[in-house]
């Protein structure tokens, strides 16, 4: 039972923010920031997890990729779109 519960965790850590992405062809973070059919709570979660550590690039940790997406980002561009969500919404 304990090896099902963190095979179930492992792959919700994996597959993260790419659960609310999928349909949709985002390419950049900023994208996502301009994406009208999310609220402003998901896309801050979906960035912040995409910033994280967990989806560092394992040869260049500046580089960020989540699972599905055709190439990996810098963290400065993550950081970037944070920023302008931030400024968008007066937060």
């Amino acid at each position: 039972m304990r090896d099902m519960l963190q095979q179930a965790v492992s792959s919700a850590m994996v597959m993260g923010p790419t659960v609310f992405l999928q349909g949709m062809q985002l390419r950049r973070p900023i994208e996502l920031v301009r994406a009208p059919t999310l609220s402003v709570d998901d896309k801050r979660a979906i960035l912040a997890a995409w910033a994280s550590d967990f989806y560092a690039v394992e040869s260049n940790p500046v580089l960020r990729q989540l699972p599905g997406m055709t190439e990996p980002v810098s963290i400065d561009e993550v950081q970037a779109a944070l920023d302008e969500l931030d400024r968008r919404y007066g937060i």
